[in-house]
């Protein structure tokens, strides 16, 4: 196994506008399971085939382990890589699939026995082993091609969403299978992915792209609780996290639903902005009225209409609209087109108990923590508390 080091690496494509990647620097450990992930077209994938050898690198510096590959052809590379279409040869059978790469370089009729043997009991495939592809479940080919990948003495593995194709309860047991091996053989791997629950569960790392630009690298926990910038708030989090409109008057931080007072370090790092988004994830907030007295005075307590419940048996969602001025509603509706999700509009998702009573058309005293907001920069996106909570104590509701 080897590192895998990124220096400023651009890829620029005949005709485009702008590069598919630009710039990117990653250094990944030997052993280190790295995540890339972001939404369609961010170049992602195009990282990957570069690394791979299957694109071309404009400029910048490829390393493996100590030895630079920008001009070394795939083969000799020494990576395995698992596509996302399985790419298996349907006349072999599953043996000599997995076997494939160890033919290739004429191995031994004894090693390419142990290897294949010792694939197949990692991946539960040994009584598979003389299907043909045609034969298996879609699981079971993935399972294949992570066999033939694993089955090579390679220096890196290469995963091109692998699980896509998958549906959502197979992809969650292969989720599982894919972790415990990468643990268990401590091998350095790079994973693409647009499915931000792979990126969470799967990565020692996770690398967030933007239209070609890196944006956070950052273990998963980090990247949830603190993002640098709009853009990874939102798209990191199922459901995203609430954006709201806020304005700040000396140590008054003013929202739809109510006002705080911040401290003076926090007025000055926002100082200068008429309109800030704050930003606070579905699972800060509470029904109120299932709080004991305490934790109700250490944080903000308001009244809004409820506009629909989404119950879900251990939990429940609450919708609540409001209104936000253009400079809120612009980016904001920028991001949600761009990251594909309806839910990142002028309203608020909060995640509710199971037990709470609240109300479809009724309004409810609900309640969020200040310690757990973020105050965003809506011009650059950048955000102004990273690293943070917002400093606060409640003033009053709205």
């Amino acid at each position: 196994m080897a590192s895998i080091r990124l220096e400023r690496i651009t890829k620029r494509f005949p005709g485009a506008d702008a590069p598919a990647v630009d710039s990117v620097d990653l250094d990944i450990a030997d052993g280190e399971f790295v995540i890339l992930v972001g939404p369609s077209g961010c170049g992602k994938s195009t990282i990957l085939r570069m690394i791979a050898g299957l694109e071309d690198i404009t400029e910048g510096d490829l390393y493996i382990g100590d030895r630079r590959v920008n001009d070394l052809a795939p083969r000799d590379r020494n990576l395995a890589m698992v596509f996302q279409n399985y790419a298996l040869y349907p006349h072999l059978s599953v043996y000599e699939n997995i076997a494939f790469p160890l033919r290739l370089h004429k191995a031994p009729d004894e090693e390419v026995e142990e290897r294949v043997r010792r694939s197949a009991q990692m991946l539960e495939l040994e009584e598979l082993l003389d299907r043909k592809p045609s034969q298996l479940s879609g699981g079971q080919r993935q399972r294949v091609a992570m066999g033939r990948a694993l089955v090579r003495d390679a220096d890196a593995y290469l995963f091109d969403e692998p699980l896509s194709n998958l549906d959502a309860k197979l992809r969650g047991q292969m989720r599982t299978e894919i972790s415990r091996i990468q643990s268990q053989l401590g091998i350095t791997t790079v994973y693409v992915t647009h499915d931000q629950i792979e990126a969470m569960t799967l990565g020692d790392r996770v690398a967030v792209l933007r239209k070609g630009v890196l944006q956070q690298v950052a273990p998963p926990r980090e990247l949830y609780e603190q993002p640098v910038n709009l853009f990874v708030a939102g798209f990191i989090g199922s459901p995203p996290m609430n954006f709201m409109p806020a304005t700040v008057s000396g140590t008054t931080l003013e929202l739809p639903v109510g006002r705080m007072e911040i401290s003076p370090d926090m007025a000055n790092r926002v100082a200068g902005h008429e309109v800030l988004i704050a930003g606070i994830r579905p699972e800060h907030f509470e029904d109120a009225n299932l709080l004991d007295e305490d934790r109700r005075r250490r944080g903000l307590v308001f009244s809004e209409r409820i506009d629909v419940i989404e119950w879900l048996g251990s939990e429940q969602y609450a919708y609540i609209p409001f209104e936000a001025p253009e400079q809120v509603r612009r980016p904001l509706e920028e991001l949600a087109t761009e990251l594909d999700s309806e839910q990142i509009r002028t309203q608020l998702v909060v995640t509710l108990d199971a037990e709470s009573r609240v109300a479809e058309g009724e309004p409810a005293d609900l309640w969020l923590d200040p310690s757990r907001m973020h105050l965003f920069d809506p011009e650059s996106g950048e955000n102004l508390t990273h690293g943070s909570g917002v400093d606060a104590r409640t003033l009053a509701s709205a």
